[in-house]
């Protein structure tokens, strides 16, 4: 590695990290700031199919020893890490804010949740539980012991750089497995630094190998494509449905469970008992925070018709005031630039969407430049991609309501008491998260029974995450796998069935068992005279 001055920090170069090693091989790549694109943040390699294979190997040379190190070993590493972590929290958030546009704020919060689950899975060391289970013979014991699957082939994207990886990542290693790990090449920066911690932390060389590169026709595909050379044991990824099927038909030919955490189209229902104030602030934040650029964004406000105008009235006035700008120079900015240009042009088009299925457009004028400026912009608009709050009015018949957008924008769907919202925010084919603001218990337990939805918000939003709470989806949202608390101990392990026979000789299940047959039975109505 080696850095060199650019416009907000240092420019750093960097390879791969196989087996403790850098390994520079592939055309280069280049990571800019998506707040400012003069600033260059790193030049890394696009790992090849060679390079794949190098770092599956030494991942695979990693498991024989890593595999045997006591759980309780493995847990101290991750203890380390929490407390590097802490300190290097600052200096990551930082990077974040520079690397991927996130505000102060939210990029704390993004290092604080890899500092929760690295606590948390510290101490599952001392508690990866098997059981003993009662033999239906004499002399005989039973156990289960869970057990590592092997190699991890792993995706991640861009839009949470520290919290989602170290989802996988912690959970995987402590549980005795090592990885091939493809992040987001809109994050190389904070990967690279990211596997260097868990180095500092007590991690032996090869556990895990991070390769940089892109998505399709690139190191993320050809990663996936390992599973047909039997080189990997289980694949995690992050990112859309549409590539999560397709990874998903790979694993299944290889008899591989996956883990697919994938889009959401998120419903927030608004009742005619809610705080209004409440619901507005909460609503706001489920649509803009991270510019909208979250799996758990707001998709759809479904506002019971009552409070419906009311609501519009006040929401409007509150996205108004969303502050957007660079939130490297500007702390009060509610969100910054779009990560990369691939999902600005997709929420550029969304536009198009509406006006042809005829939505009412009730805020937002498209990308904010010189030319098209936002009141509430802070920095210089020209200098990356950034997007004006846009609030639409939209029916659930439109490609809008259904389809995931990753961008700051939102629909208000009118509706008519809880049965009908329940309905509508059942309309879409995702099922990731969901949210409903209403002071009404009756209300707010029929959308919990009635939701199709991996998680549930009662008069809080659709987005956030807590690191000991699984965290995942249904419908097109996901494969059921599920992230974060101890539940996702089960997408890393096998469970292994141990009997012990201590009787010396042949005893067979089912055959040699010696059950008491019953006793004739006594006529007892006969007896009573009935």
């Amino acid at each position: 590695m080696r850095a060199f001055s650019s416009k907000y920090g240092n420019t750093l170069e960097f390879g791969h990290l196989i087996g403790g090693e850098e390994v520079f091989e592939g055309r280069v790549l280049e990571r800019r700031n998506p707040s400012d694109l003069e600033d260059l943040v790193a030049r890394f390699p696009e790992g090849t199919k060679e390079t794949l294979r190098k770092a599956a190997l030494k991942a695979r040379e990693a498991f024989k020893e890593w595999s045997q190190t006591p759980a309780p070993v493995r847990g101290q590493v991750l203890f380390n890490l929490a407390k590097i972590l802490e300190r290097e929290k600052p200096t990551l958030t930082r990077l974040m804010v520079r690397e991927v546009g996130k505000t102060f704020k939210e990029a704390g919060g993004d290092v604080q949740e890899a500092i929760d689950t690295a606590i948390f899975f510290a101490s599952e060391g001392r508690r990866l539980y098997g059981q003993t289970v009662p033999s239906e013979m004499r002399n005989k014991e039973l156990f289960t012991f869970r057990r590592p699957l092997g190699v991890v082939g792993m995706i991640t994207a861009g839009n949470f750089p520290i919290a989602v990886p170290s989802w996988k990542l912690i959970p995987a290693v402590l549980a005795g497995n090592t990885v091939v790990w493809k992040p987001s090449d809109d994050s190389p920066v904070l990967s690279y630094i990211f596997v260097k911690l868990f180095e500092e932390a007590g991690l032996p060389p090869g556990v895990i190998n991070v390769v940089f590169g892109g998505g399709k026709d690139s190191t993320g595909q050809w990663l996936v494509e390992l599973m047909d050379e039997g080189v990997l044991n289980k694949f995690a990824f992050t990112g859309s449905t549409k590539v999560g099927r397709w990874i998903g038909e790979v694993a299944g030919r290889n008899l591989i469970r996956p883990t697919l955490e994938l889009g959401g189209k998120n419903p927030l229902v608004v009742m005619r008992d809610a705080d209004l104030d409440l619901a507005v602030e909460g609503a706001w934040w489920s649509a803009f925070a991270t510019g909208g650029q979250r799996c758990t964004s707001a998709g759809n406000i479904l506002v019971d018709a009552p409070i419906y105008e009311e609501f519009k009235k006040r929401f409007l006035e509150r996205t108004e005031a969303t502050v957007v700008g660079n939130p490297l120079l500007h702390l009060e900015v509610t969100y910054g630039p779009f990560i990369n240009e691939r999902l600005f042009q997709r929420w550029l088009e969304h536009y198009t969407w509406g006006q042809e299925d005829g939505a009412t457009l009730l805020f937002g004028k498209g990308r904010i430049t010189r030319q098209n400026p936002y009141p509430r912009f802070q920095g210089d608009p020209e200098a990356g991609l950034y997007g004006w709050p846009t609030v639409w009015e939209a029916r659930p018949d439109m490609r809008q309501f259904a389809e995931e957008i990753f961008g700051p924008t939102i629909n208000l769907v009118k509706v008519d008491g809880i049965e009908e919202a329940i309905q509508v925010a059942n309309a879409t084919p995702y099922g990731l998260s969901s949210a409903i603001y209403t002071n009404h218990r009756y209300w707010a337990y029929l959308f919990k029974v009635g939701i199709r939805a991996g998680m549930t918000s009662i008069n809080n939003t659709t987005v956030g995450a807590e690191a000991h709470l699984p965290f995942g989806g249904v419908k097109a949202s996901g494969n059921g796998a599920r992230e974060s608390g101890i539940w996702v101990i089960e997408e890393y392990t096998y469970w292994h069935a141990v009997n012990e026979e201590y009787s010396g000789r042949l005893q067979l299940a089912q055959m040699d068992t010696g059950y008491v047959s019953p006793k004739a039975p006594t006529p007892w109505a006969e007896v009573l005279g009935f």
